[in-house]
């Protein structure tokens, strides 16, 4: 997850899910499905920054529980430095 601070109060969320590394575009679909959702969840914790979420070839093979996991700690540690 990269993410820079925005002139706004409010948080924004890109995608970069590659086909090159998730292949099945059901998988691509439930992970963006999984970040929207977990980004939702987590908005007011770390407005006033852009975030780009690049997935990785292994991310294909995360569980949805393990996707929202990992995706709270790059939450946490973007509302700490920011």
């Amino acid at each position: 997850v990269l993410g820079r601070s925005n002139q706004t109060d409010e948080a924004r969320l890109g995608l970069a899910i590659a086909k090159k590394h998730v292949k099945l575009a059901v998988d691509r679909n439930r992970i963006k499905r999984v970040i929207r959702e977990s980004f939702r969840h987590h908005k007011q914790q770390i407005r006033g920054l852009d975030l780009v979420v690049l997935a990785k070839a292994e991310t294909a093979s995360l569980t949805n529980k393990q996707l929202f996991s990992s995706l709270e700690s790059h939450w946490k540690r973007l509302a700490e430095t920011k």
